[in-house]
């Protein structure tokens, strides 16, 4: 069961790591992942049960996602909606188009070769994670990456240097989609199925792993962004395992995951404790008049 965790962990890592660059990064709020995790897994599914190869199911898989995201950037850039309403309209549409592609709400691959079949899981699932984050090391150091950054800090800025920022905006919830697609992808050849369900709740559990892991790791100055969200994934599973060990059903997963986001932001949020400061001087003020 740790092995398990840790292996689910790191998938949902990938989930996590794309989550970040549009929530971080791009400070867009988008809730396509909602549509595109499910997406991704029913792209692979459907194509491993046609007899394609496996890694080429999720390479396309990865392109399914990003063409979502190109979607929401797109409608969101092209006709001034929302970012947050763009994203509902997107995995709105995707759960239709996912039922599209897969014929029905669930397919299964047992017995179907995968990129897991008679290889070390953990050892694929690490290796992926590991490429995944060294190209985005490797992304957001270029001139690019730095676009891309300050895009989310200061789009004024961004503009002010003749940067096309509406063009950057939709590569960055692409690139954040594709990534989000793959982890679906994987997680389907993982469990053996692919459901058109499972991406409920998704943007709360990757946003649950970037807070847990900036909460725990935020003093640890030798690690990067990305190692801090993968290691944040892991700690975020250990925790919902640890939930099930005490007696929680599998079906307050989705519970436990809100209310732990937001008990953690909660705890974070300055103004909380301005108002718990302002609260409780004034109960002892109160106490000594």
């Amino acid at each position: 069961m740790l092995l398990g965790t840790i292996e689910q962990g790191l998938i949902f890592a990938i989930m996590a790591l794309g989550l970040y660059i549009s929530y971080k990064i791009l400070d867009f709020p988008d809730l396509t992942v909602d549509g595109s995790f499910p997406m991704g897994a029913s792209i692979a599914a459907i194509l491993i049960t046609k007899g394609a190869n496996p890694i080429l199911a999720l390479g396309i898989a990865f392109v399914g996602g990003s063409l979502a995201g190109f979607i929401t950037g797109y409608i969101h850039i092209k006709f001034k909606i929302t970012n947050l309403l763009a994203g509902i309209i997107v995995m709105t549409g995707l759960y239709s188009v996912n039922l599209r592609i897969m014929g029905r709400s669930n397919i299964p691959l047992f017995g179907i070769d995968n990129i897991f079949s008679n290889r070390s899981n953990l050892f694929i699932i690490l290796f992926i994670v590991l490429l995944s984050k060294f190209f985005l090391d490797y992304l957001l150091k270029t001139k690019f990456g730095f676009s891309l950054r300050a895009l989310g800090d200061n789009e004024t800025l961004v503009i002010s240097l003749g940067i096309d920022e509406k063009k950057l905006k939709i590569i960055g919830l692409m690139l954040a989609n594709g990534l989000v697609a793959l982890s679906g992808g994987i997680l389907a050849q993982y469990q053996g199925f692919s459901d058109v369900a499972m991406g409920t709740g998704t943007i709360v559990t990757g946003l649950a792993s970037i807070i847990i892991g900036e909460s725990v790791l935020k003093k640890g100055k030798m690690l990067n962004v990305t190692t801090i969200v993968i290691i944040g994934s892991i700690l975020y599973r250990f925790i919902i395992l640890g939930s099930l060990k005490i007696g929680f059903n599998a079906s307050d997963i989705k519970l436990i995951t809100a209310i732990l986001t937001v008990g953690i932001m909660a705890f974070k949020s300055k103004n909380l404790n301005s108002i718990l400061k302002n609260r409780l001087g004034g109960v002892f003020q109160n106490a000594q008049n």
